[in-house]
């Protein structure tokens, strides 16, 4: 089964007219999917098992993205009928994407799997809501928004570093790891090109740490001030952070490709990262599509 396979047959859970009809649906976490998949089947005793898990995370992972995008639009008050019904069709759809996981690997007698995957959809939410406590305080960290959020999207990825031996599983959680923040600081310097979505981007947390006491005064008070916010954003210089610490998270994943055992592998894993090499002028629509 192909990459292109495991996304068609995930359409079978996900487009449904009667989501599609109501509502927006996060994009399909190709990049994740893909490296769970092409280390997975590397693995030779896994068998069709190798194909099964990524399906079935790709599943769990569209559900909580799907309800992250209700958690997100929660504060808008003018919502319509249009848009209260998108809302609980979103919850609704968060729900069935989930459960198809319990379908398929319980038909398939992986009853431990789903045990290690609902573990992580726990720790995944659990990182969540100290996240957002975080940040409704104001009391967050560049740093500490990179690692949380890193992990949100590793998380669930990581849960499969048991059924790996040798070298593989020794680099694992590396590679979920730098992965994650690859994807996450393209999105972030994605984020600059839309002011209504910096309110809770990497750069308001590096300002507050590193801004003068004037500025850091001025964000806590006006943080939802697009014109404010964009001013800051280039007086400190967040794209070219931002674009440094992404060169950081790729040149570490290109060099870990030396030390895989197959070099089969270590070229599929070379094309998922040279998306992040070329950096967000030339991202997929689809990925820019993540954001929202």
């Amino acid at each position: 089964m192909t990459r292109k396979a495991i996304a068609h047959i995930a359409r079978k859970y996900t487009d449904y007219d009667m989501i599609t009809k109501h509502t927006d649906l996060p994009e399909f976490p190709e990049g994740r999917v893909r490296l769970l998949q092409s280390v997975l089947r590397d693995q030779q005793e896994l068998g069709a098992q190798a194909e099964l898990y990524p399906l079935v995370t790709s599943l769990v992972q569209m559900g909580l993205d799907t309800h992250d995008m209700v958690e997100n639009a929660v504060g808008d008050t003018k919502a319509g009928t249009l848009q209260m019904r998108a809302r609980q069709m979103k919850v609704l759809a968060g729900d069935y994407f989930s459960s198809r996981f319990y379908h398929l690997l319980s038909q398939a007698g992986q009853i431990e799997t789903v045990k290690r995957l609902s573990e992580a959809v726990c720790e995944v939410n659990r990182i969540k809501v100290s996240l957002y406590g975080k940040m409704k305080q104001m009391r967050l960290d560049a740093e500490e928004y990179v690692n949380d959020s890193s992990a949100i999207r590793g998380v669930l990825f990581m849960s499969f570093g048991h059924l790996m031996t040798g070298l593989y599983a020794k680099l694992w959680p590396e590679l979920v790891d730098q992965f994650s923040r690859c994807e996450l600081f393209l999105l972030e310097l994605l984020r600059l090109e839309r002011p209504d979505r910096l309110s809770e981007s990497w750069g308001v947390w590096h300002v507050l740490r590193e801004g003068s006491d004037e500025d850091r005064r001025a964000l806590e008070e006006r943080r939802h001030d697009q014109g404010l916010l964009g001013q800051l954003m280039d007086k400190y210089g967040v794209a070219d952070k931002l674009a440094s610490l992404l060169r950081q998270s790729a040149s570490r994943l290109q060099s870990m490709l030396p030390d895989l055992p197959s070099d089969k592998l270590a070229a599929e894993l070379q094309s998922l990262i040279e998306p992040f090499l070329r950096g967000p002028a030339k991202m997929p629509a689809a990925a820019i599509k993540e954001l929202g």
